[in-house]
């Protein structure tokens, strides 16, 4: 496993060595566990941000005398009902 230099002041260390501590880990299992789960996220949100942006707008279905439009605010949040 590559390894990696990492500059942090004191406090930030000793509450790393802390929570290893808790956890059972080495400081340095702890460290790339927090790195594999904070990148795991930034993955995640990319990923959904995605899935967002690929899908085509939303028009509502019109009744059979209106025409195609965009839902009112009231309409999206259900006011009014």
């Amino acid at each position: 496993m590559p390894n990696l230099t990492i500059h942090a002041d004191e406090e930030t260390l000793r509450r790393a060595r802390i929570e290893a501590a808790r956890q059972g880990m080495s400081v340095s299992r702890y460290v790339g566990a927090v790195l594999e789960e904070k990148l795991g996220k930034d993955d995640e949100y990319e990923r959904a941000m995605q899935d967002f942006f690929s899908r085509r707008p939303y028009l509502r279905q019109p009744a059979r005398d209106e025409a195609r439009r965009w839902p009112t605010r009231d309409e999206i949040h259900e006011r009014g009902r």
